[in-house]
């Protein structure tokens, strides 16, 4: 297994940038599907309801769920160089509770996506709009986490 952990080091440049790109694939996403959440709450016509269910289901499918992924696996790719640091630092373990918190939140998007490819949304616009918050203090915080280490 010493020679996983030497590809992973002599790469660690890689992983670390494609890591970040994945990073800001995932959080477009989670910008952007609340936004059409947003408008599909305050559309009244059927062809605007199915325009947006396509666009939330290609959305999610396409950029949110890939983006995800590879964001966790390189994440647990970087820690598994100099897990004994990571494991040791307080700045991870919040920085690991937030990404747990933003899973949650992406998982609450495909619930709330459900709910209108359903015909069961309940909630308004207003709503929508304050929901489409939450990753942008995500975003801040973990960026606080990773940079700025404050312990």
């Amino acid at each position: 297994m010493g020679w996983i952990k030497e590809i992973l080091i002599s790469g660690q440049s890689w992983i670390t940038a494609f890591h970040i790109v994945a990073v800001v694939c995932w959080f477009a996403a989670l910008f952007y599907l609340p936004r059409l959440f947003v408008y599909h709450a305050m559309s009244e016509d059927e062809i605007s309801i199915e325009r947006f269910k396509i666009m939330e289901r290609k959305l999610f499918r396409g950029i949110a769920n890939p983006s995800m992924i590879a964001t966790i696996l390189l994440g647990i790719a970087l820690f598994s160089i100099y897990p004994n640091y990571f494991l040791h630092s307080g700045w991870f373990h919040v920085k690991i509770g937030l990404v747990i918190l933003l899973i949650i939140y992406h998982h609450a998007c495909l619930y709330l996506m459900k709910q209108f490819r359903d015909d069961k949304n309940t909630r308004s616009h207003v709503f929508y709009r304050w929901f489409n918050e939450v990753p942008v203090l995500m975003l801040i915080s973990i960026i606080i986490m990773v940079v700025v280490r404050p312990f």
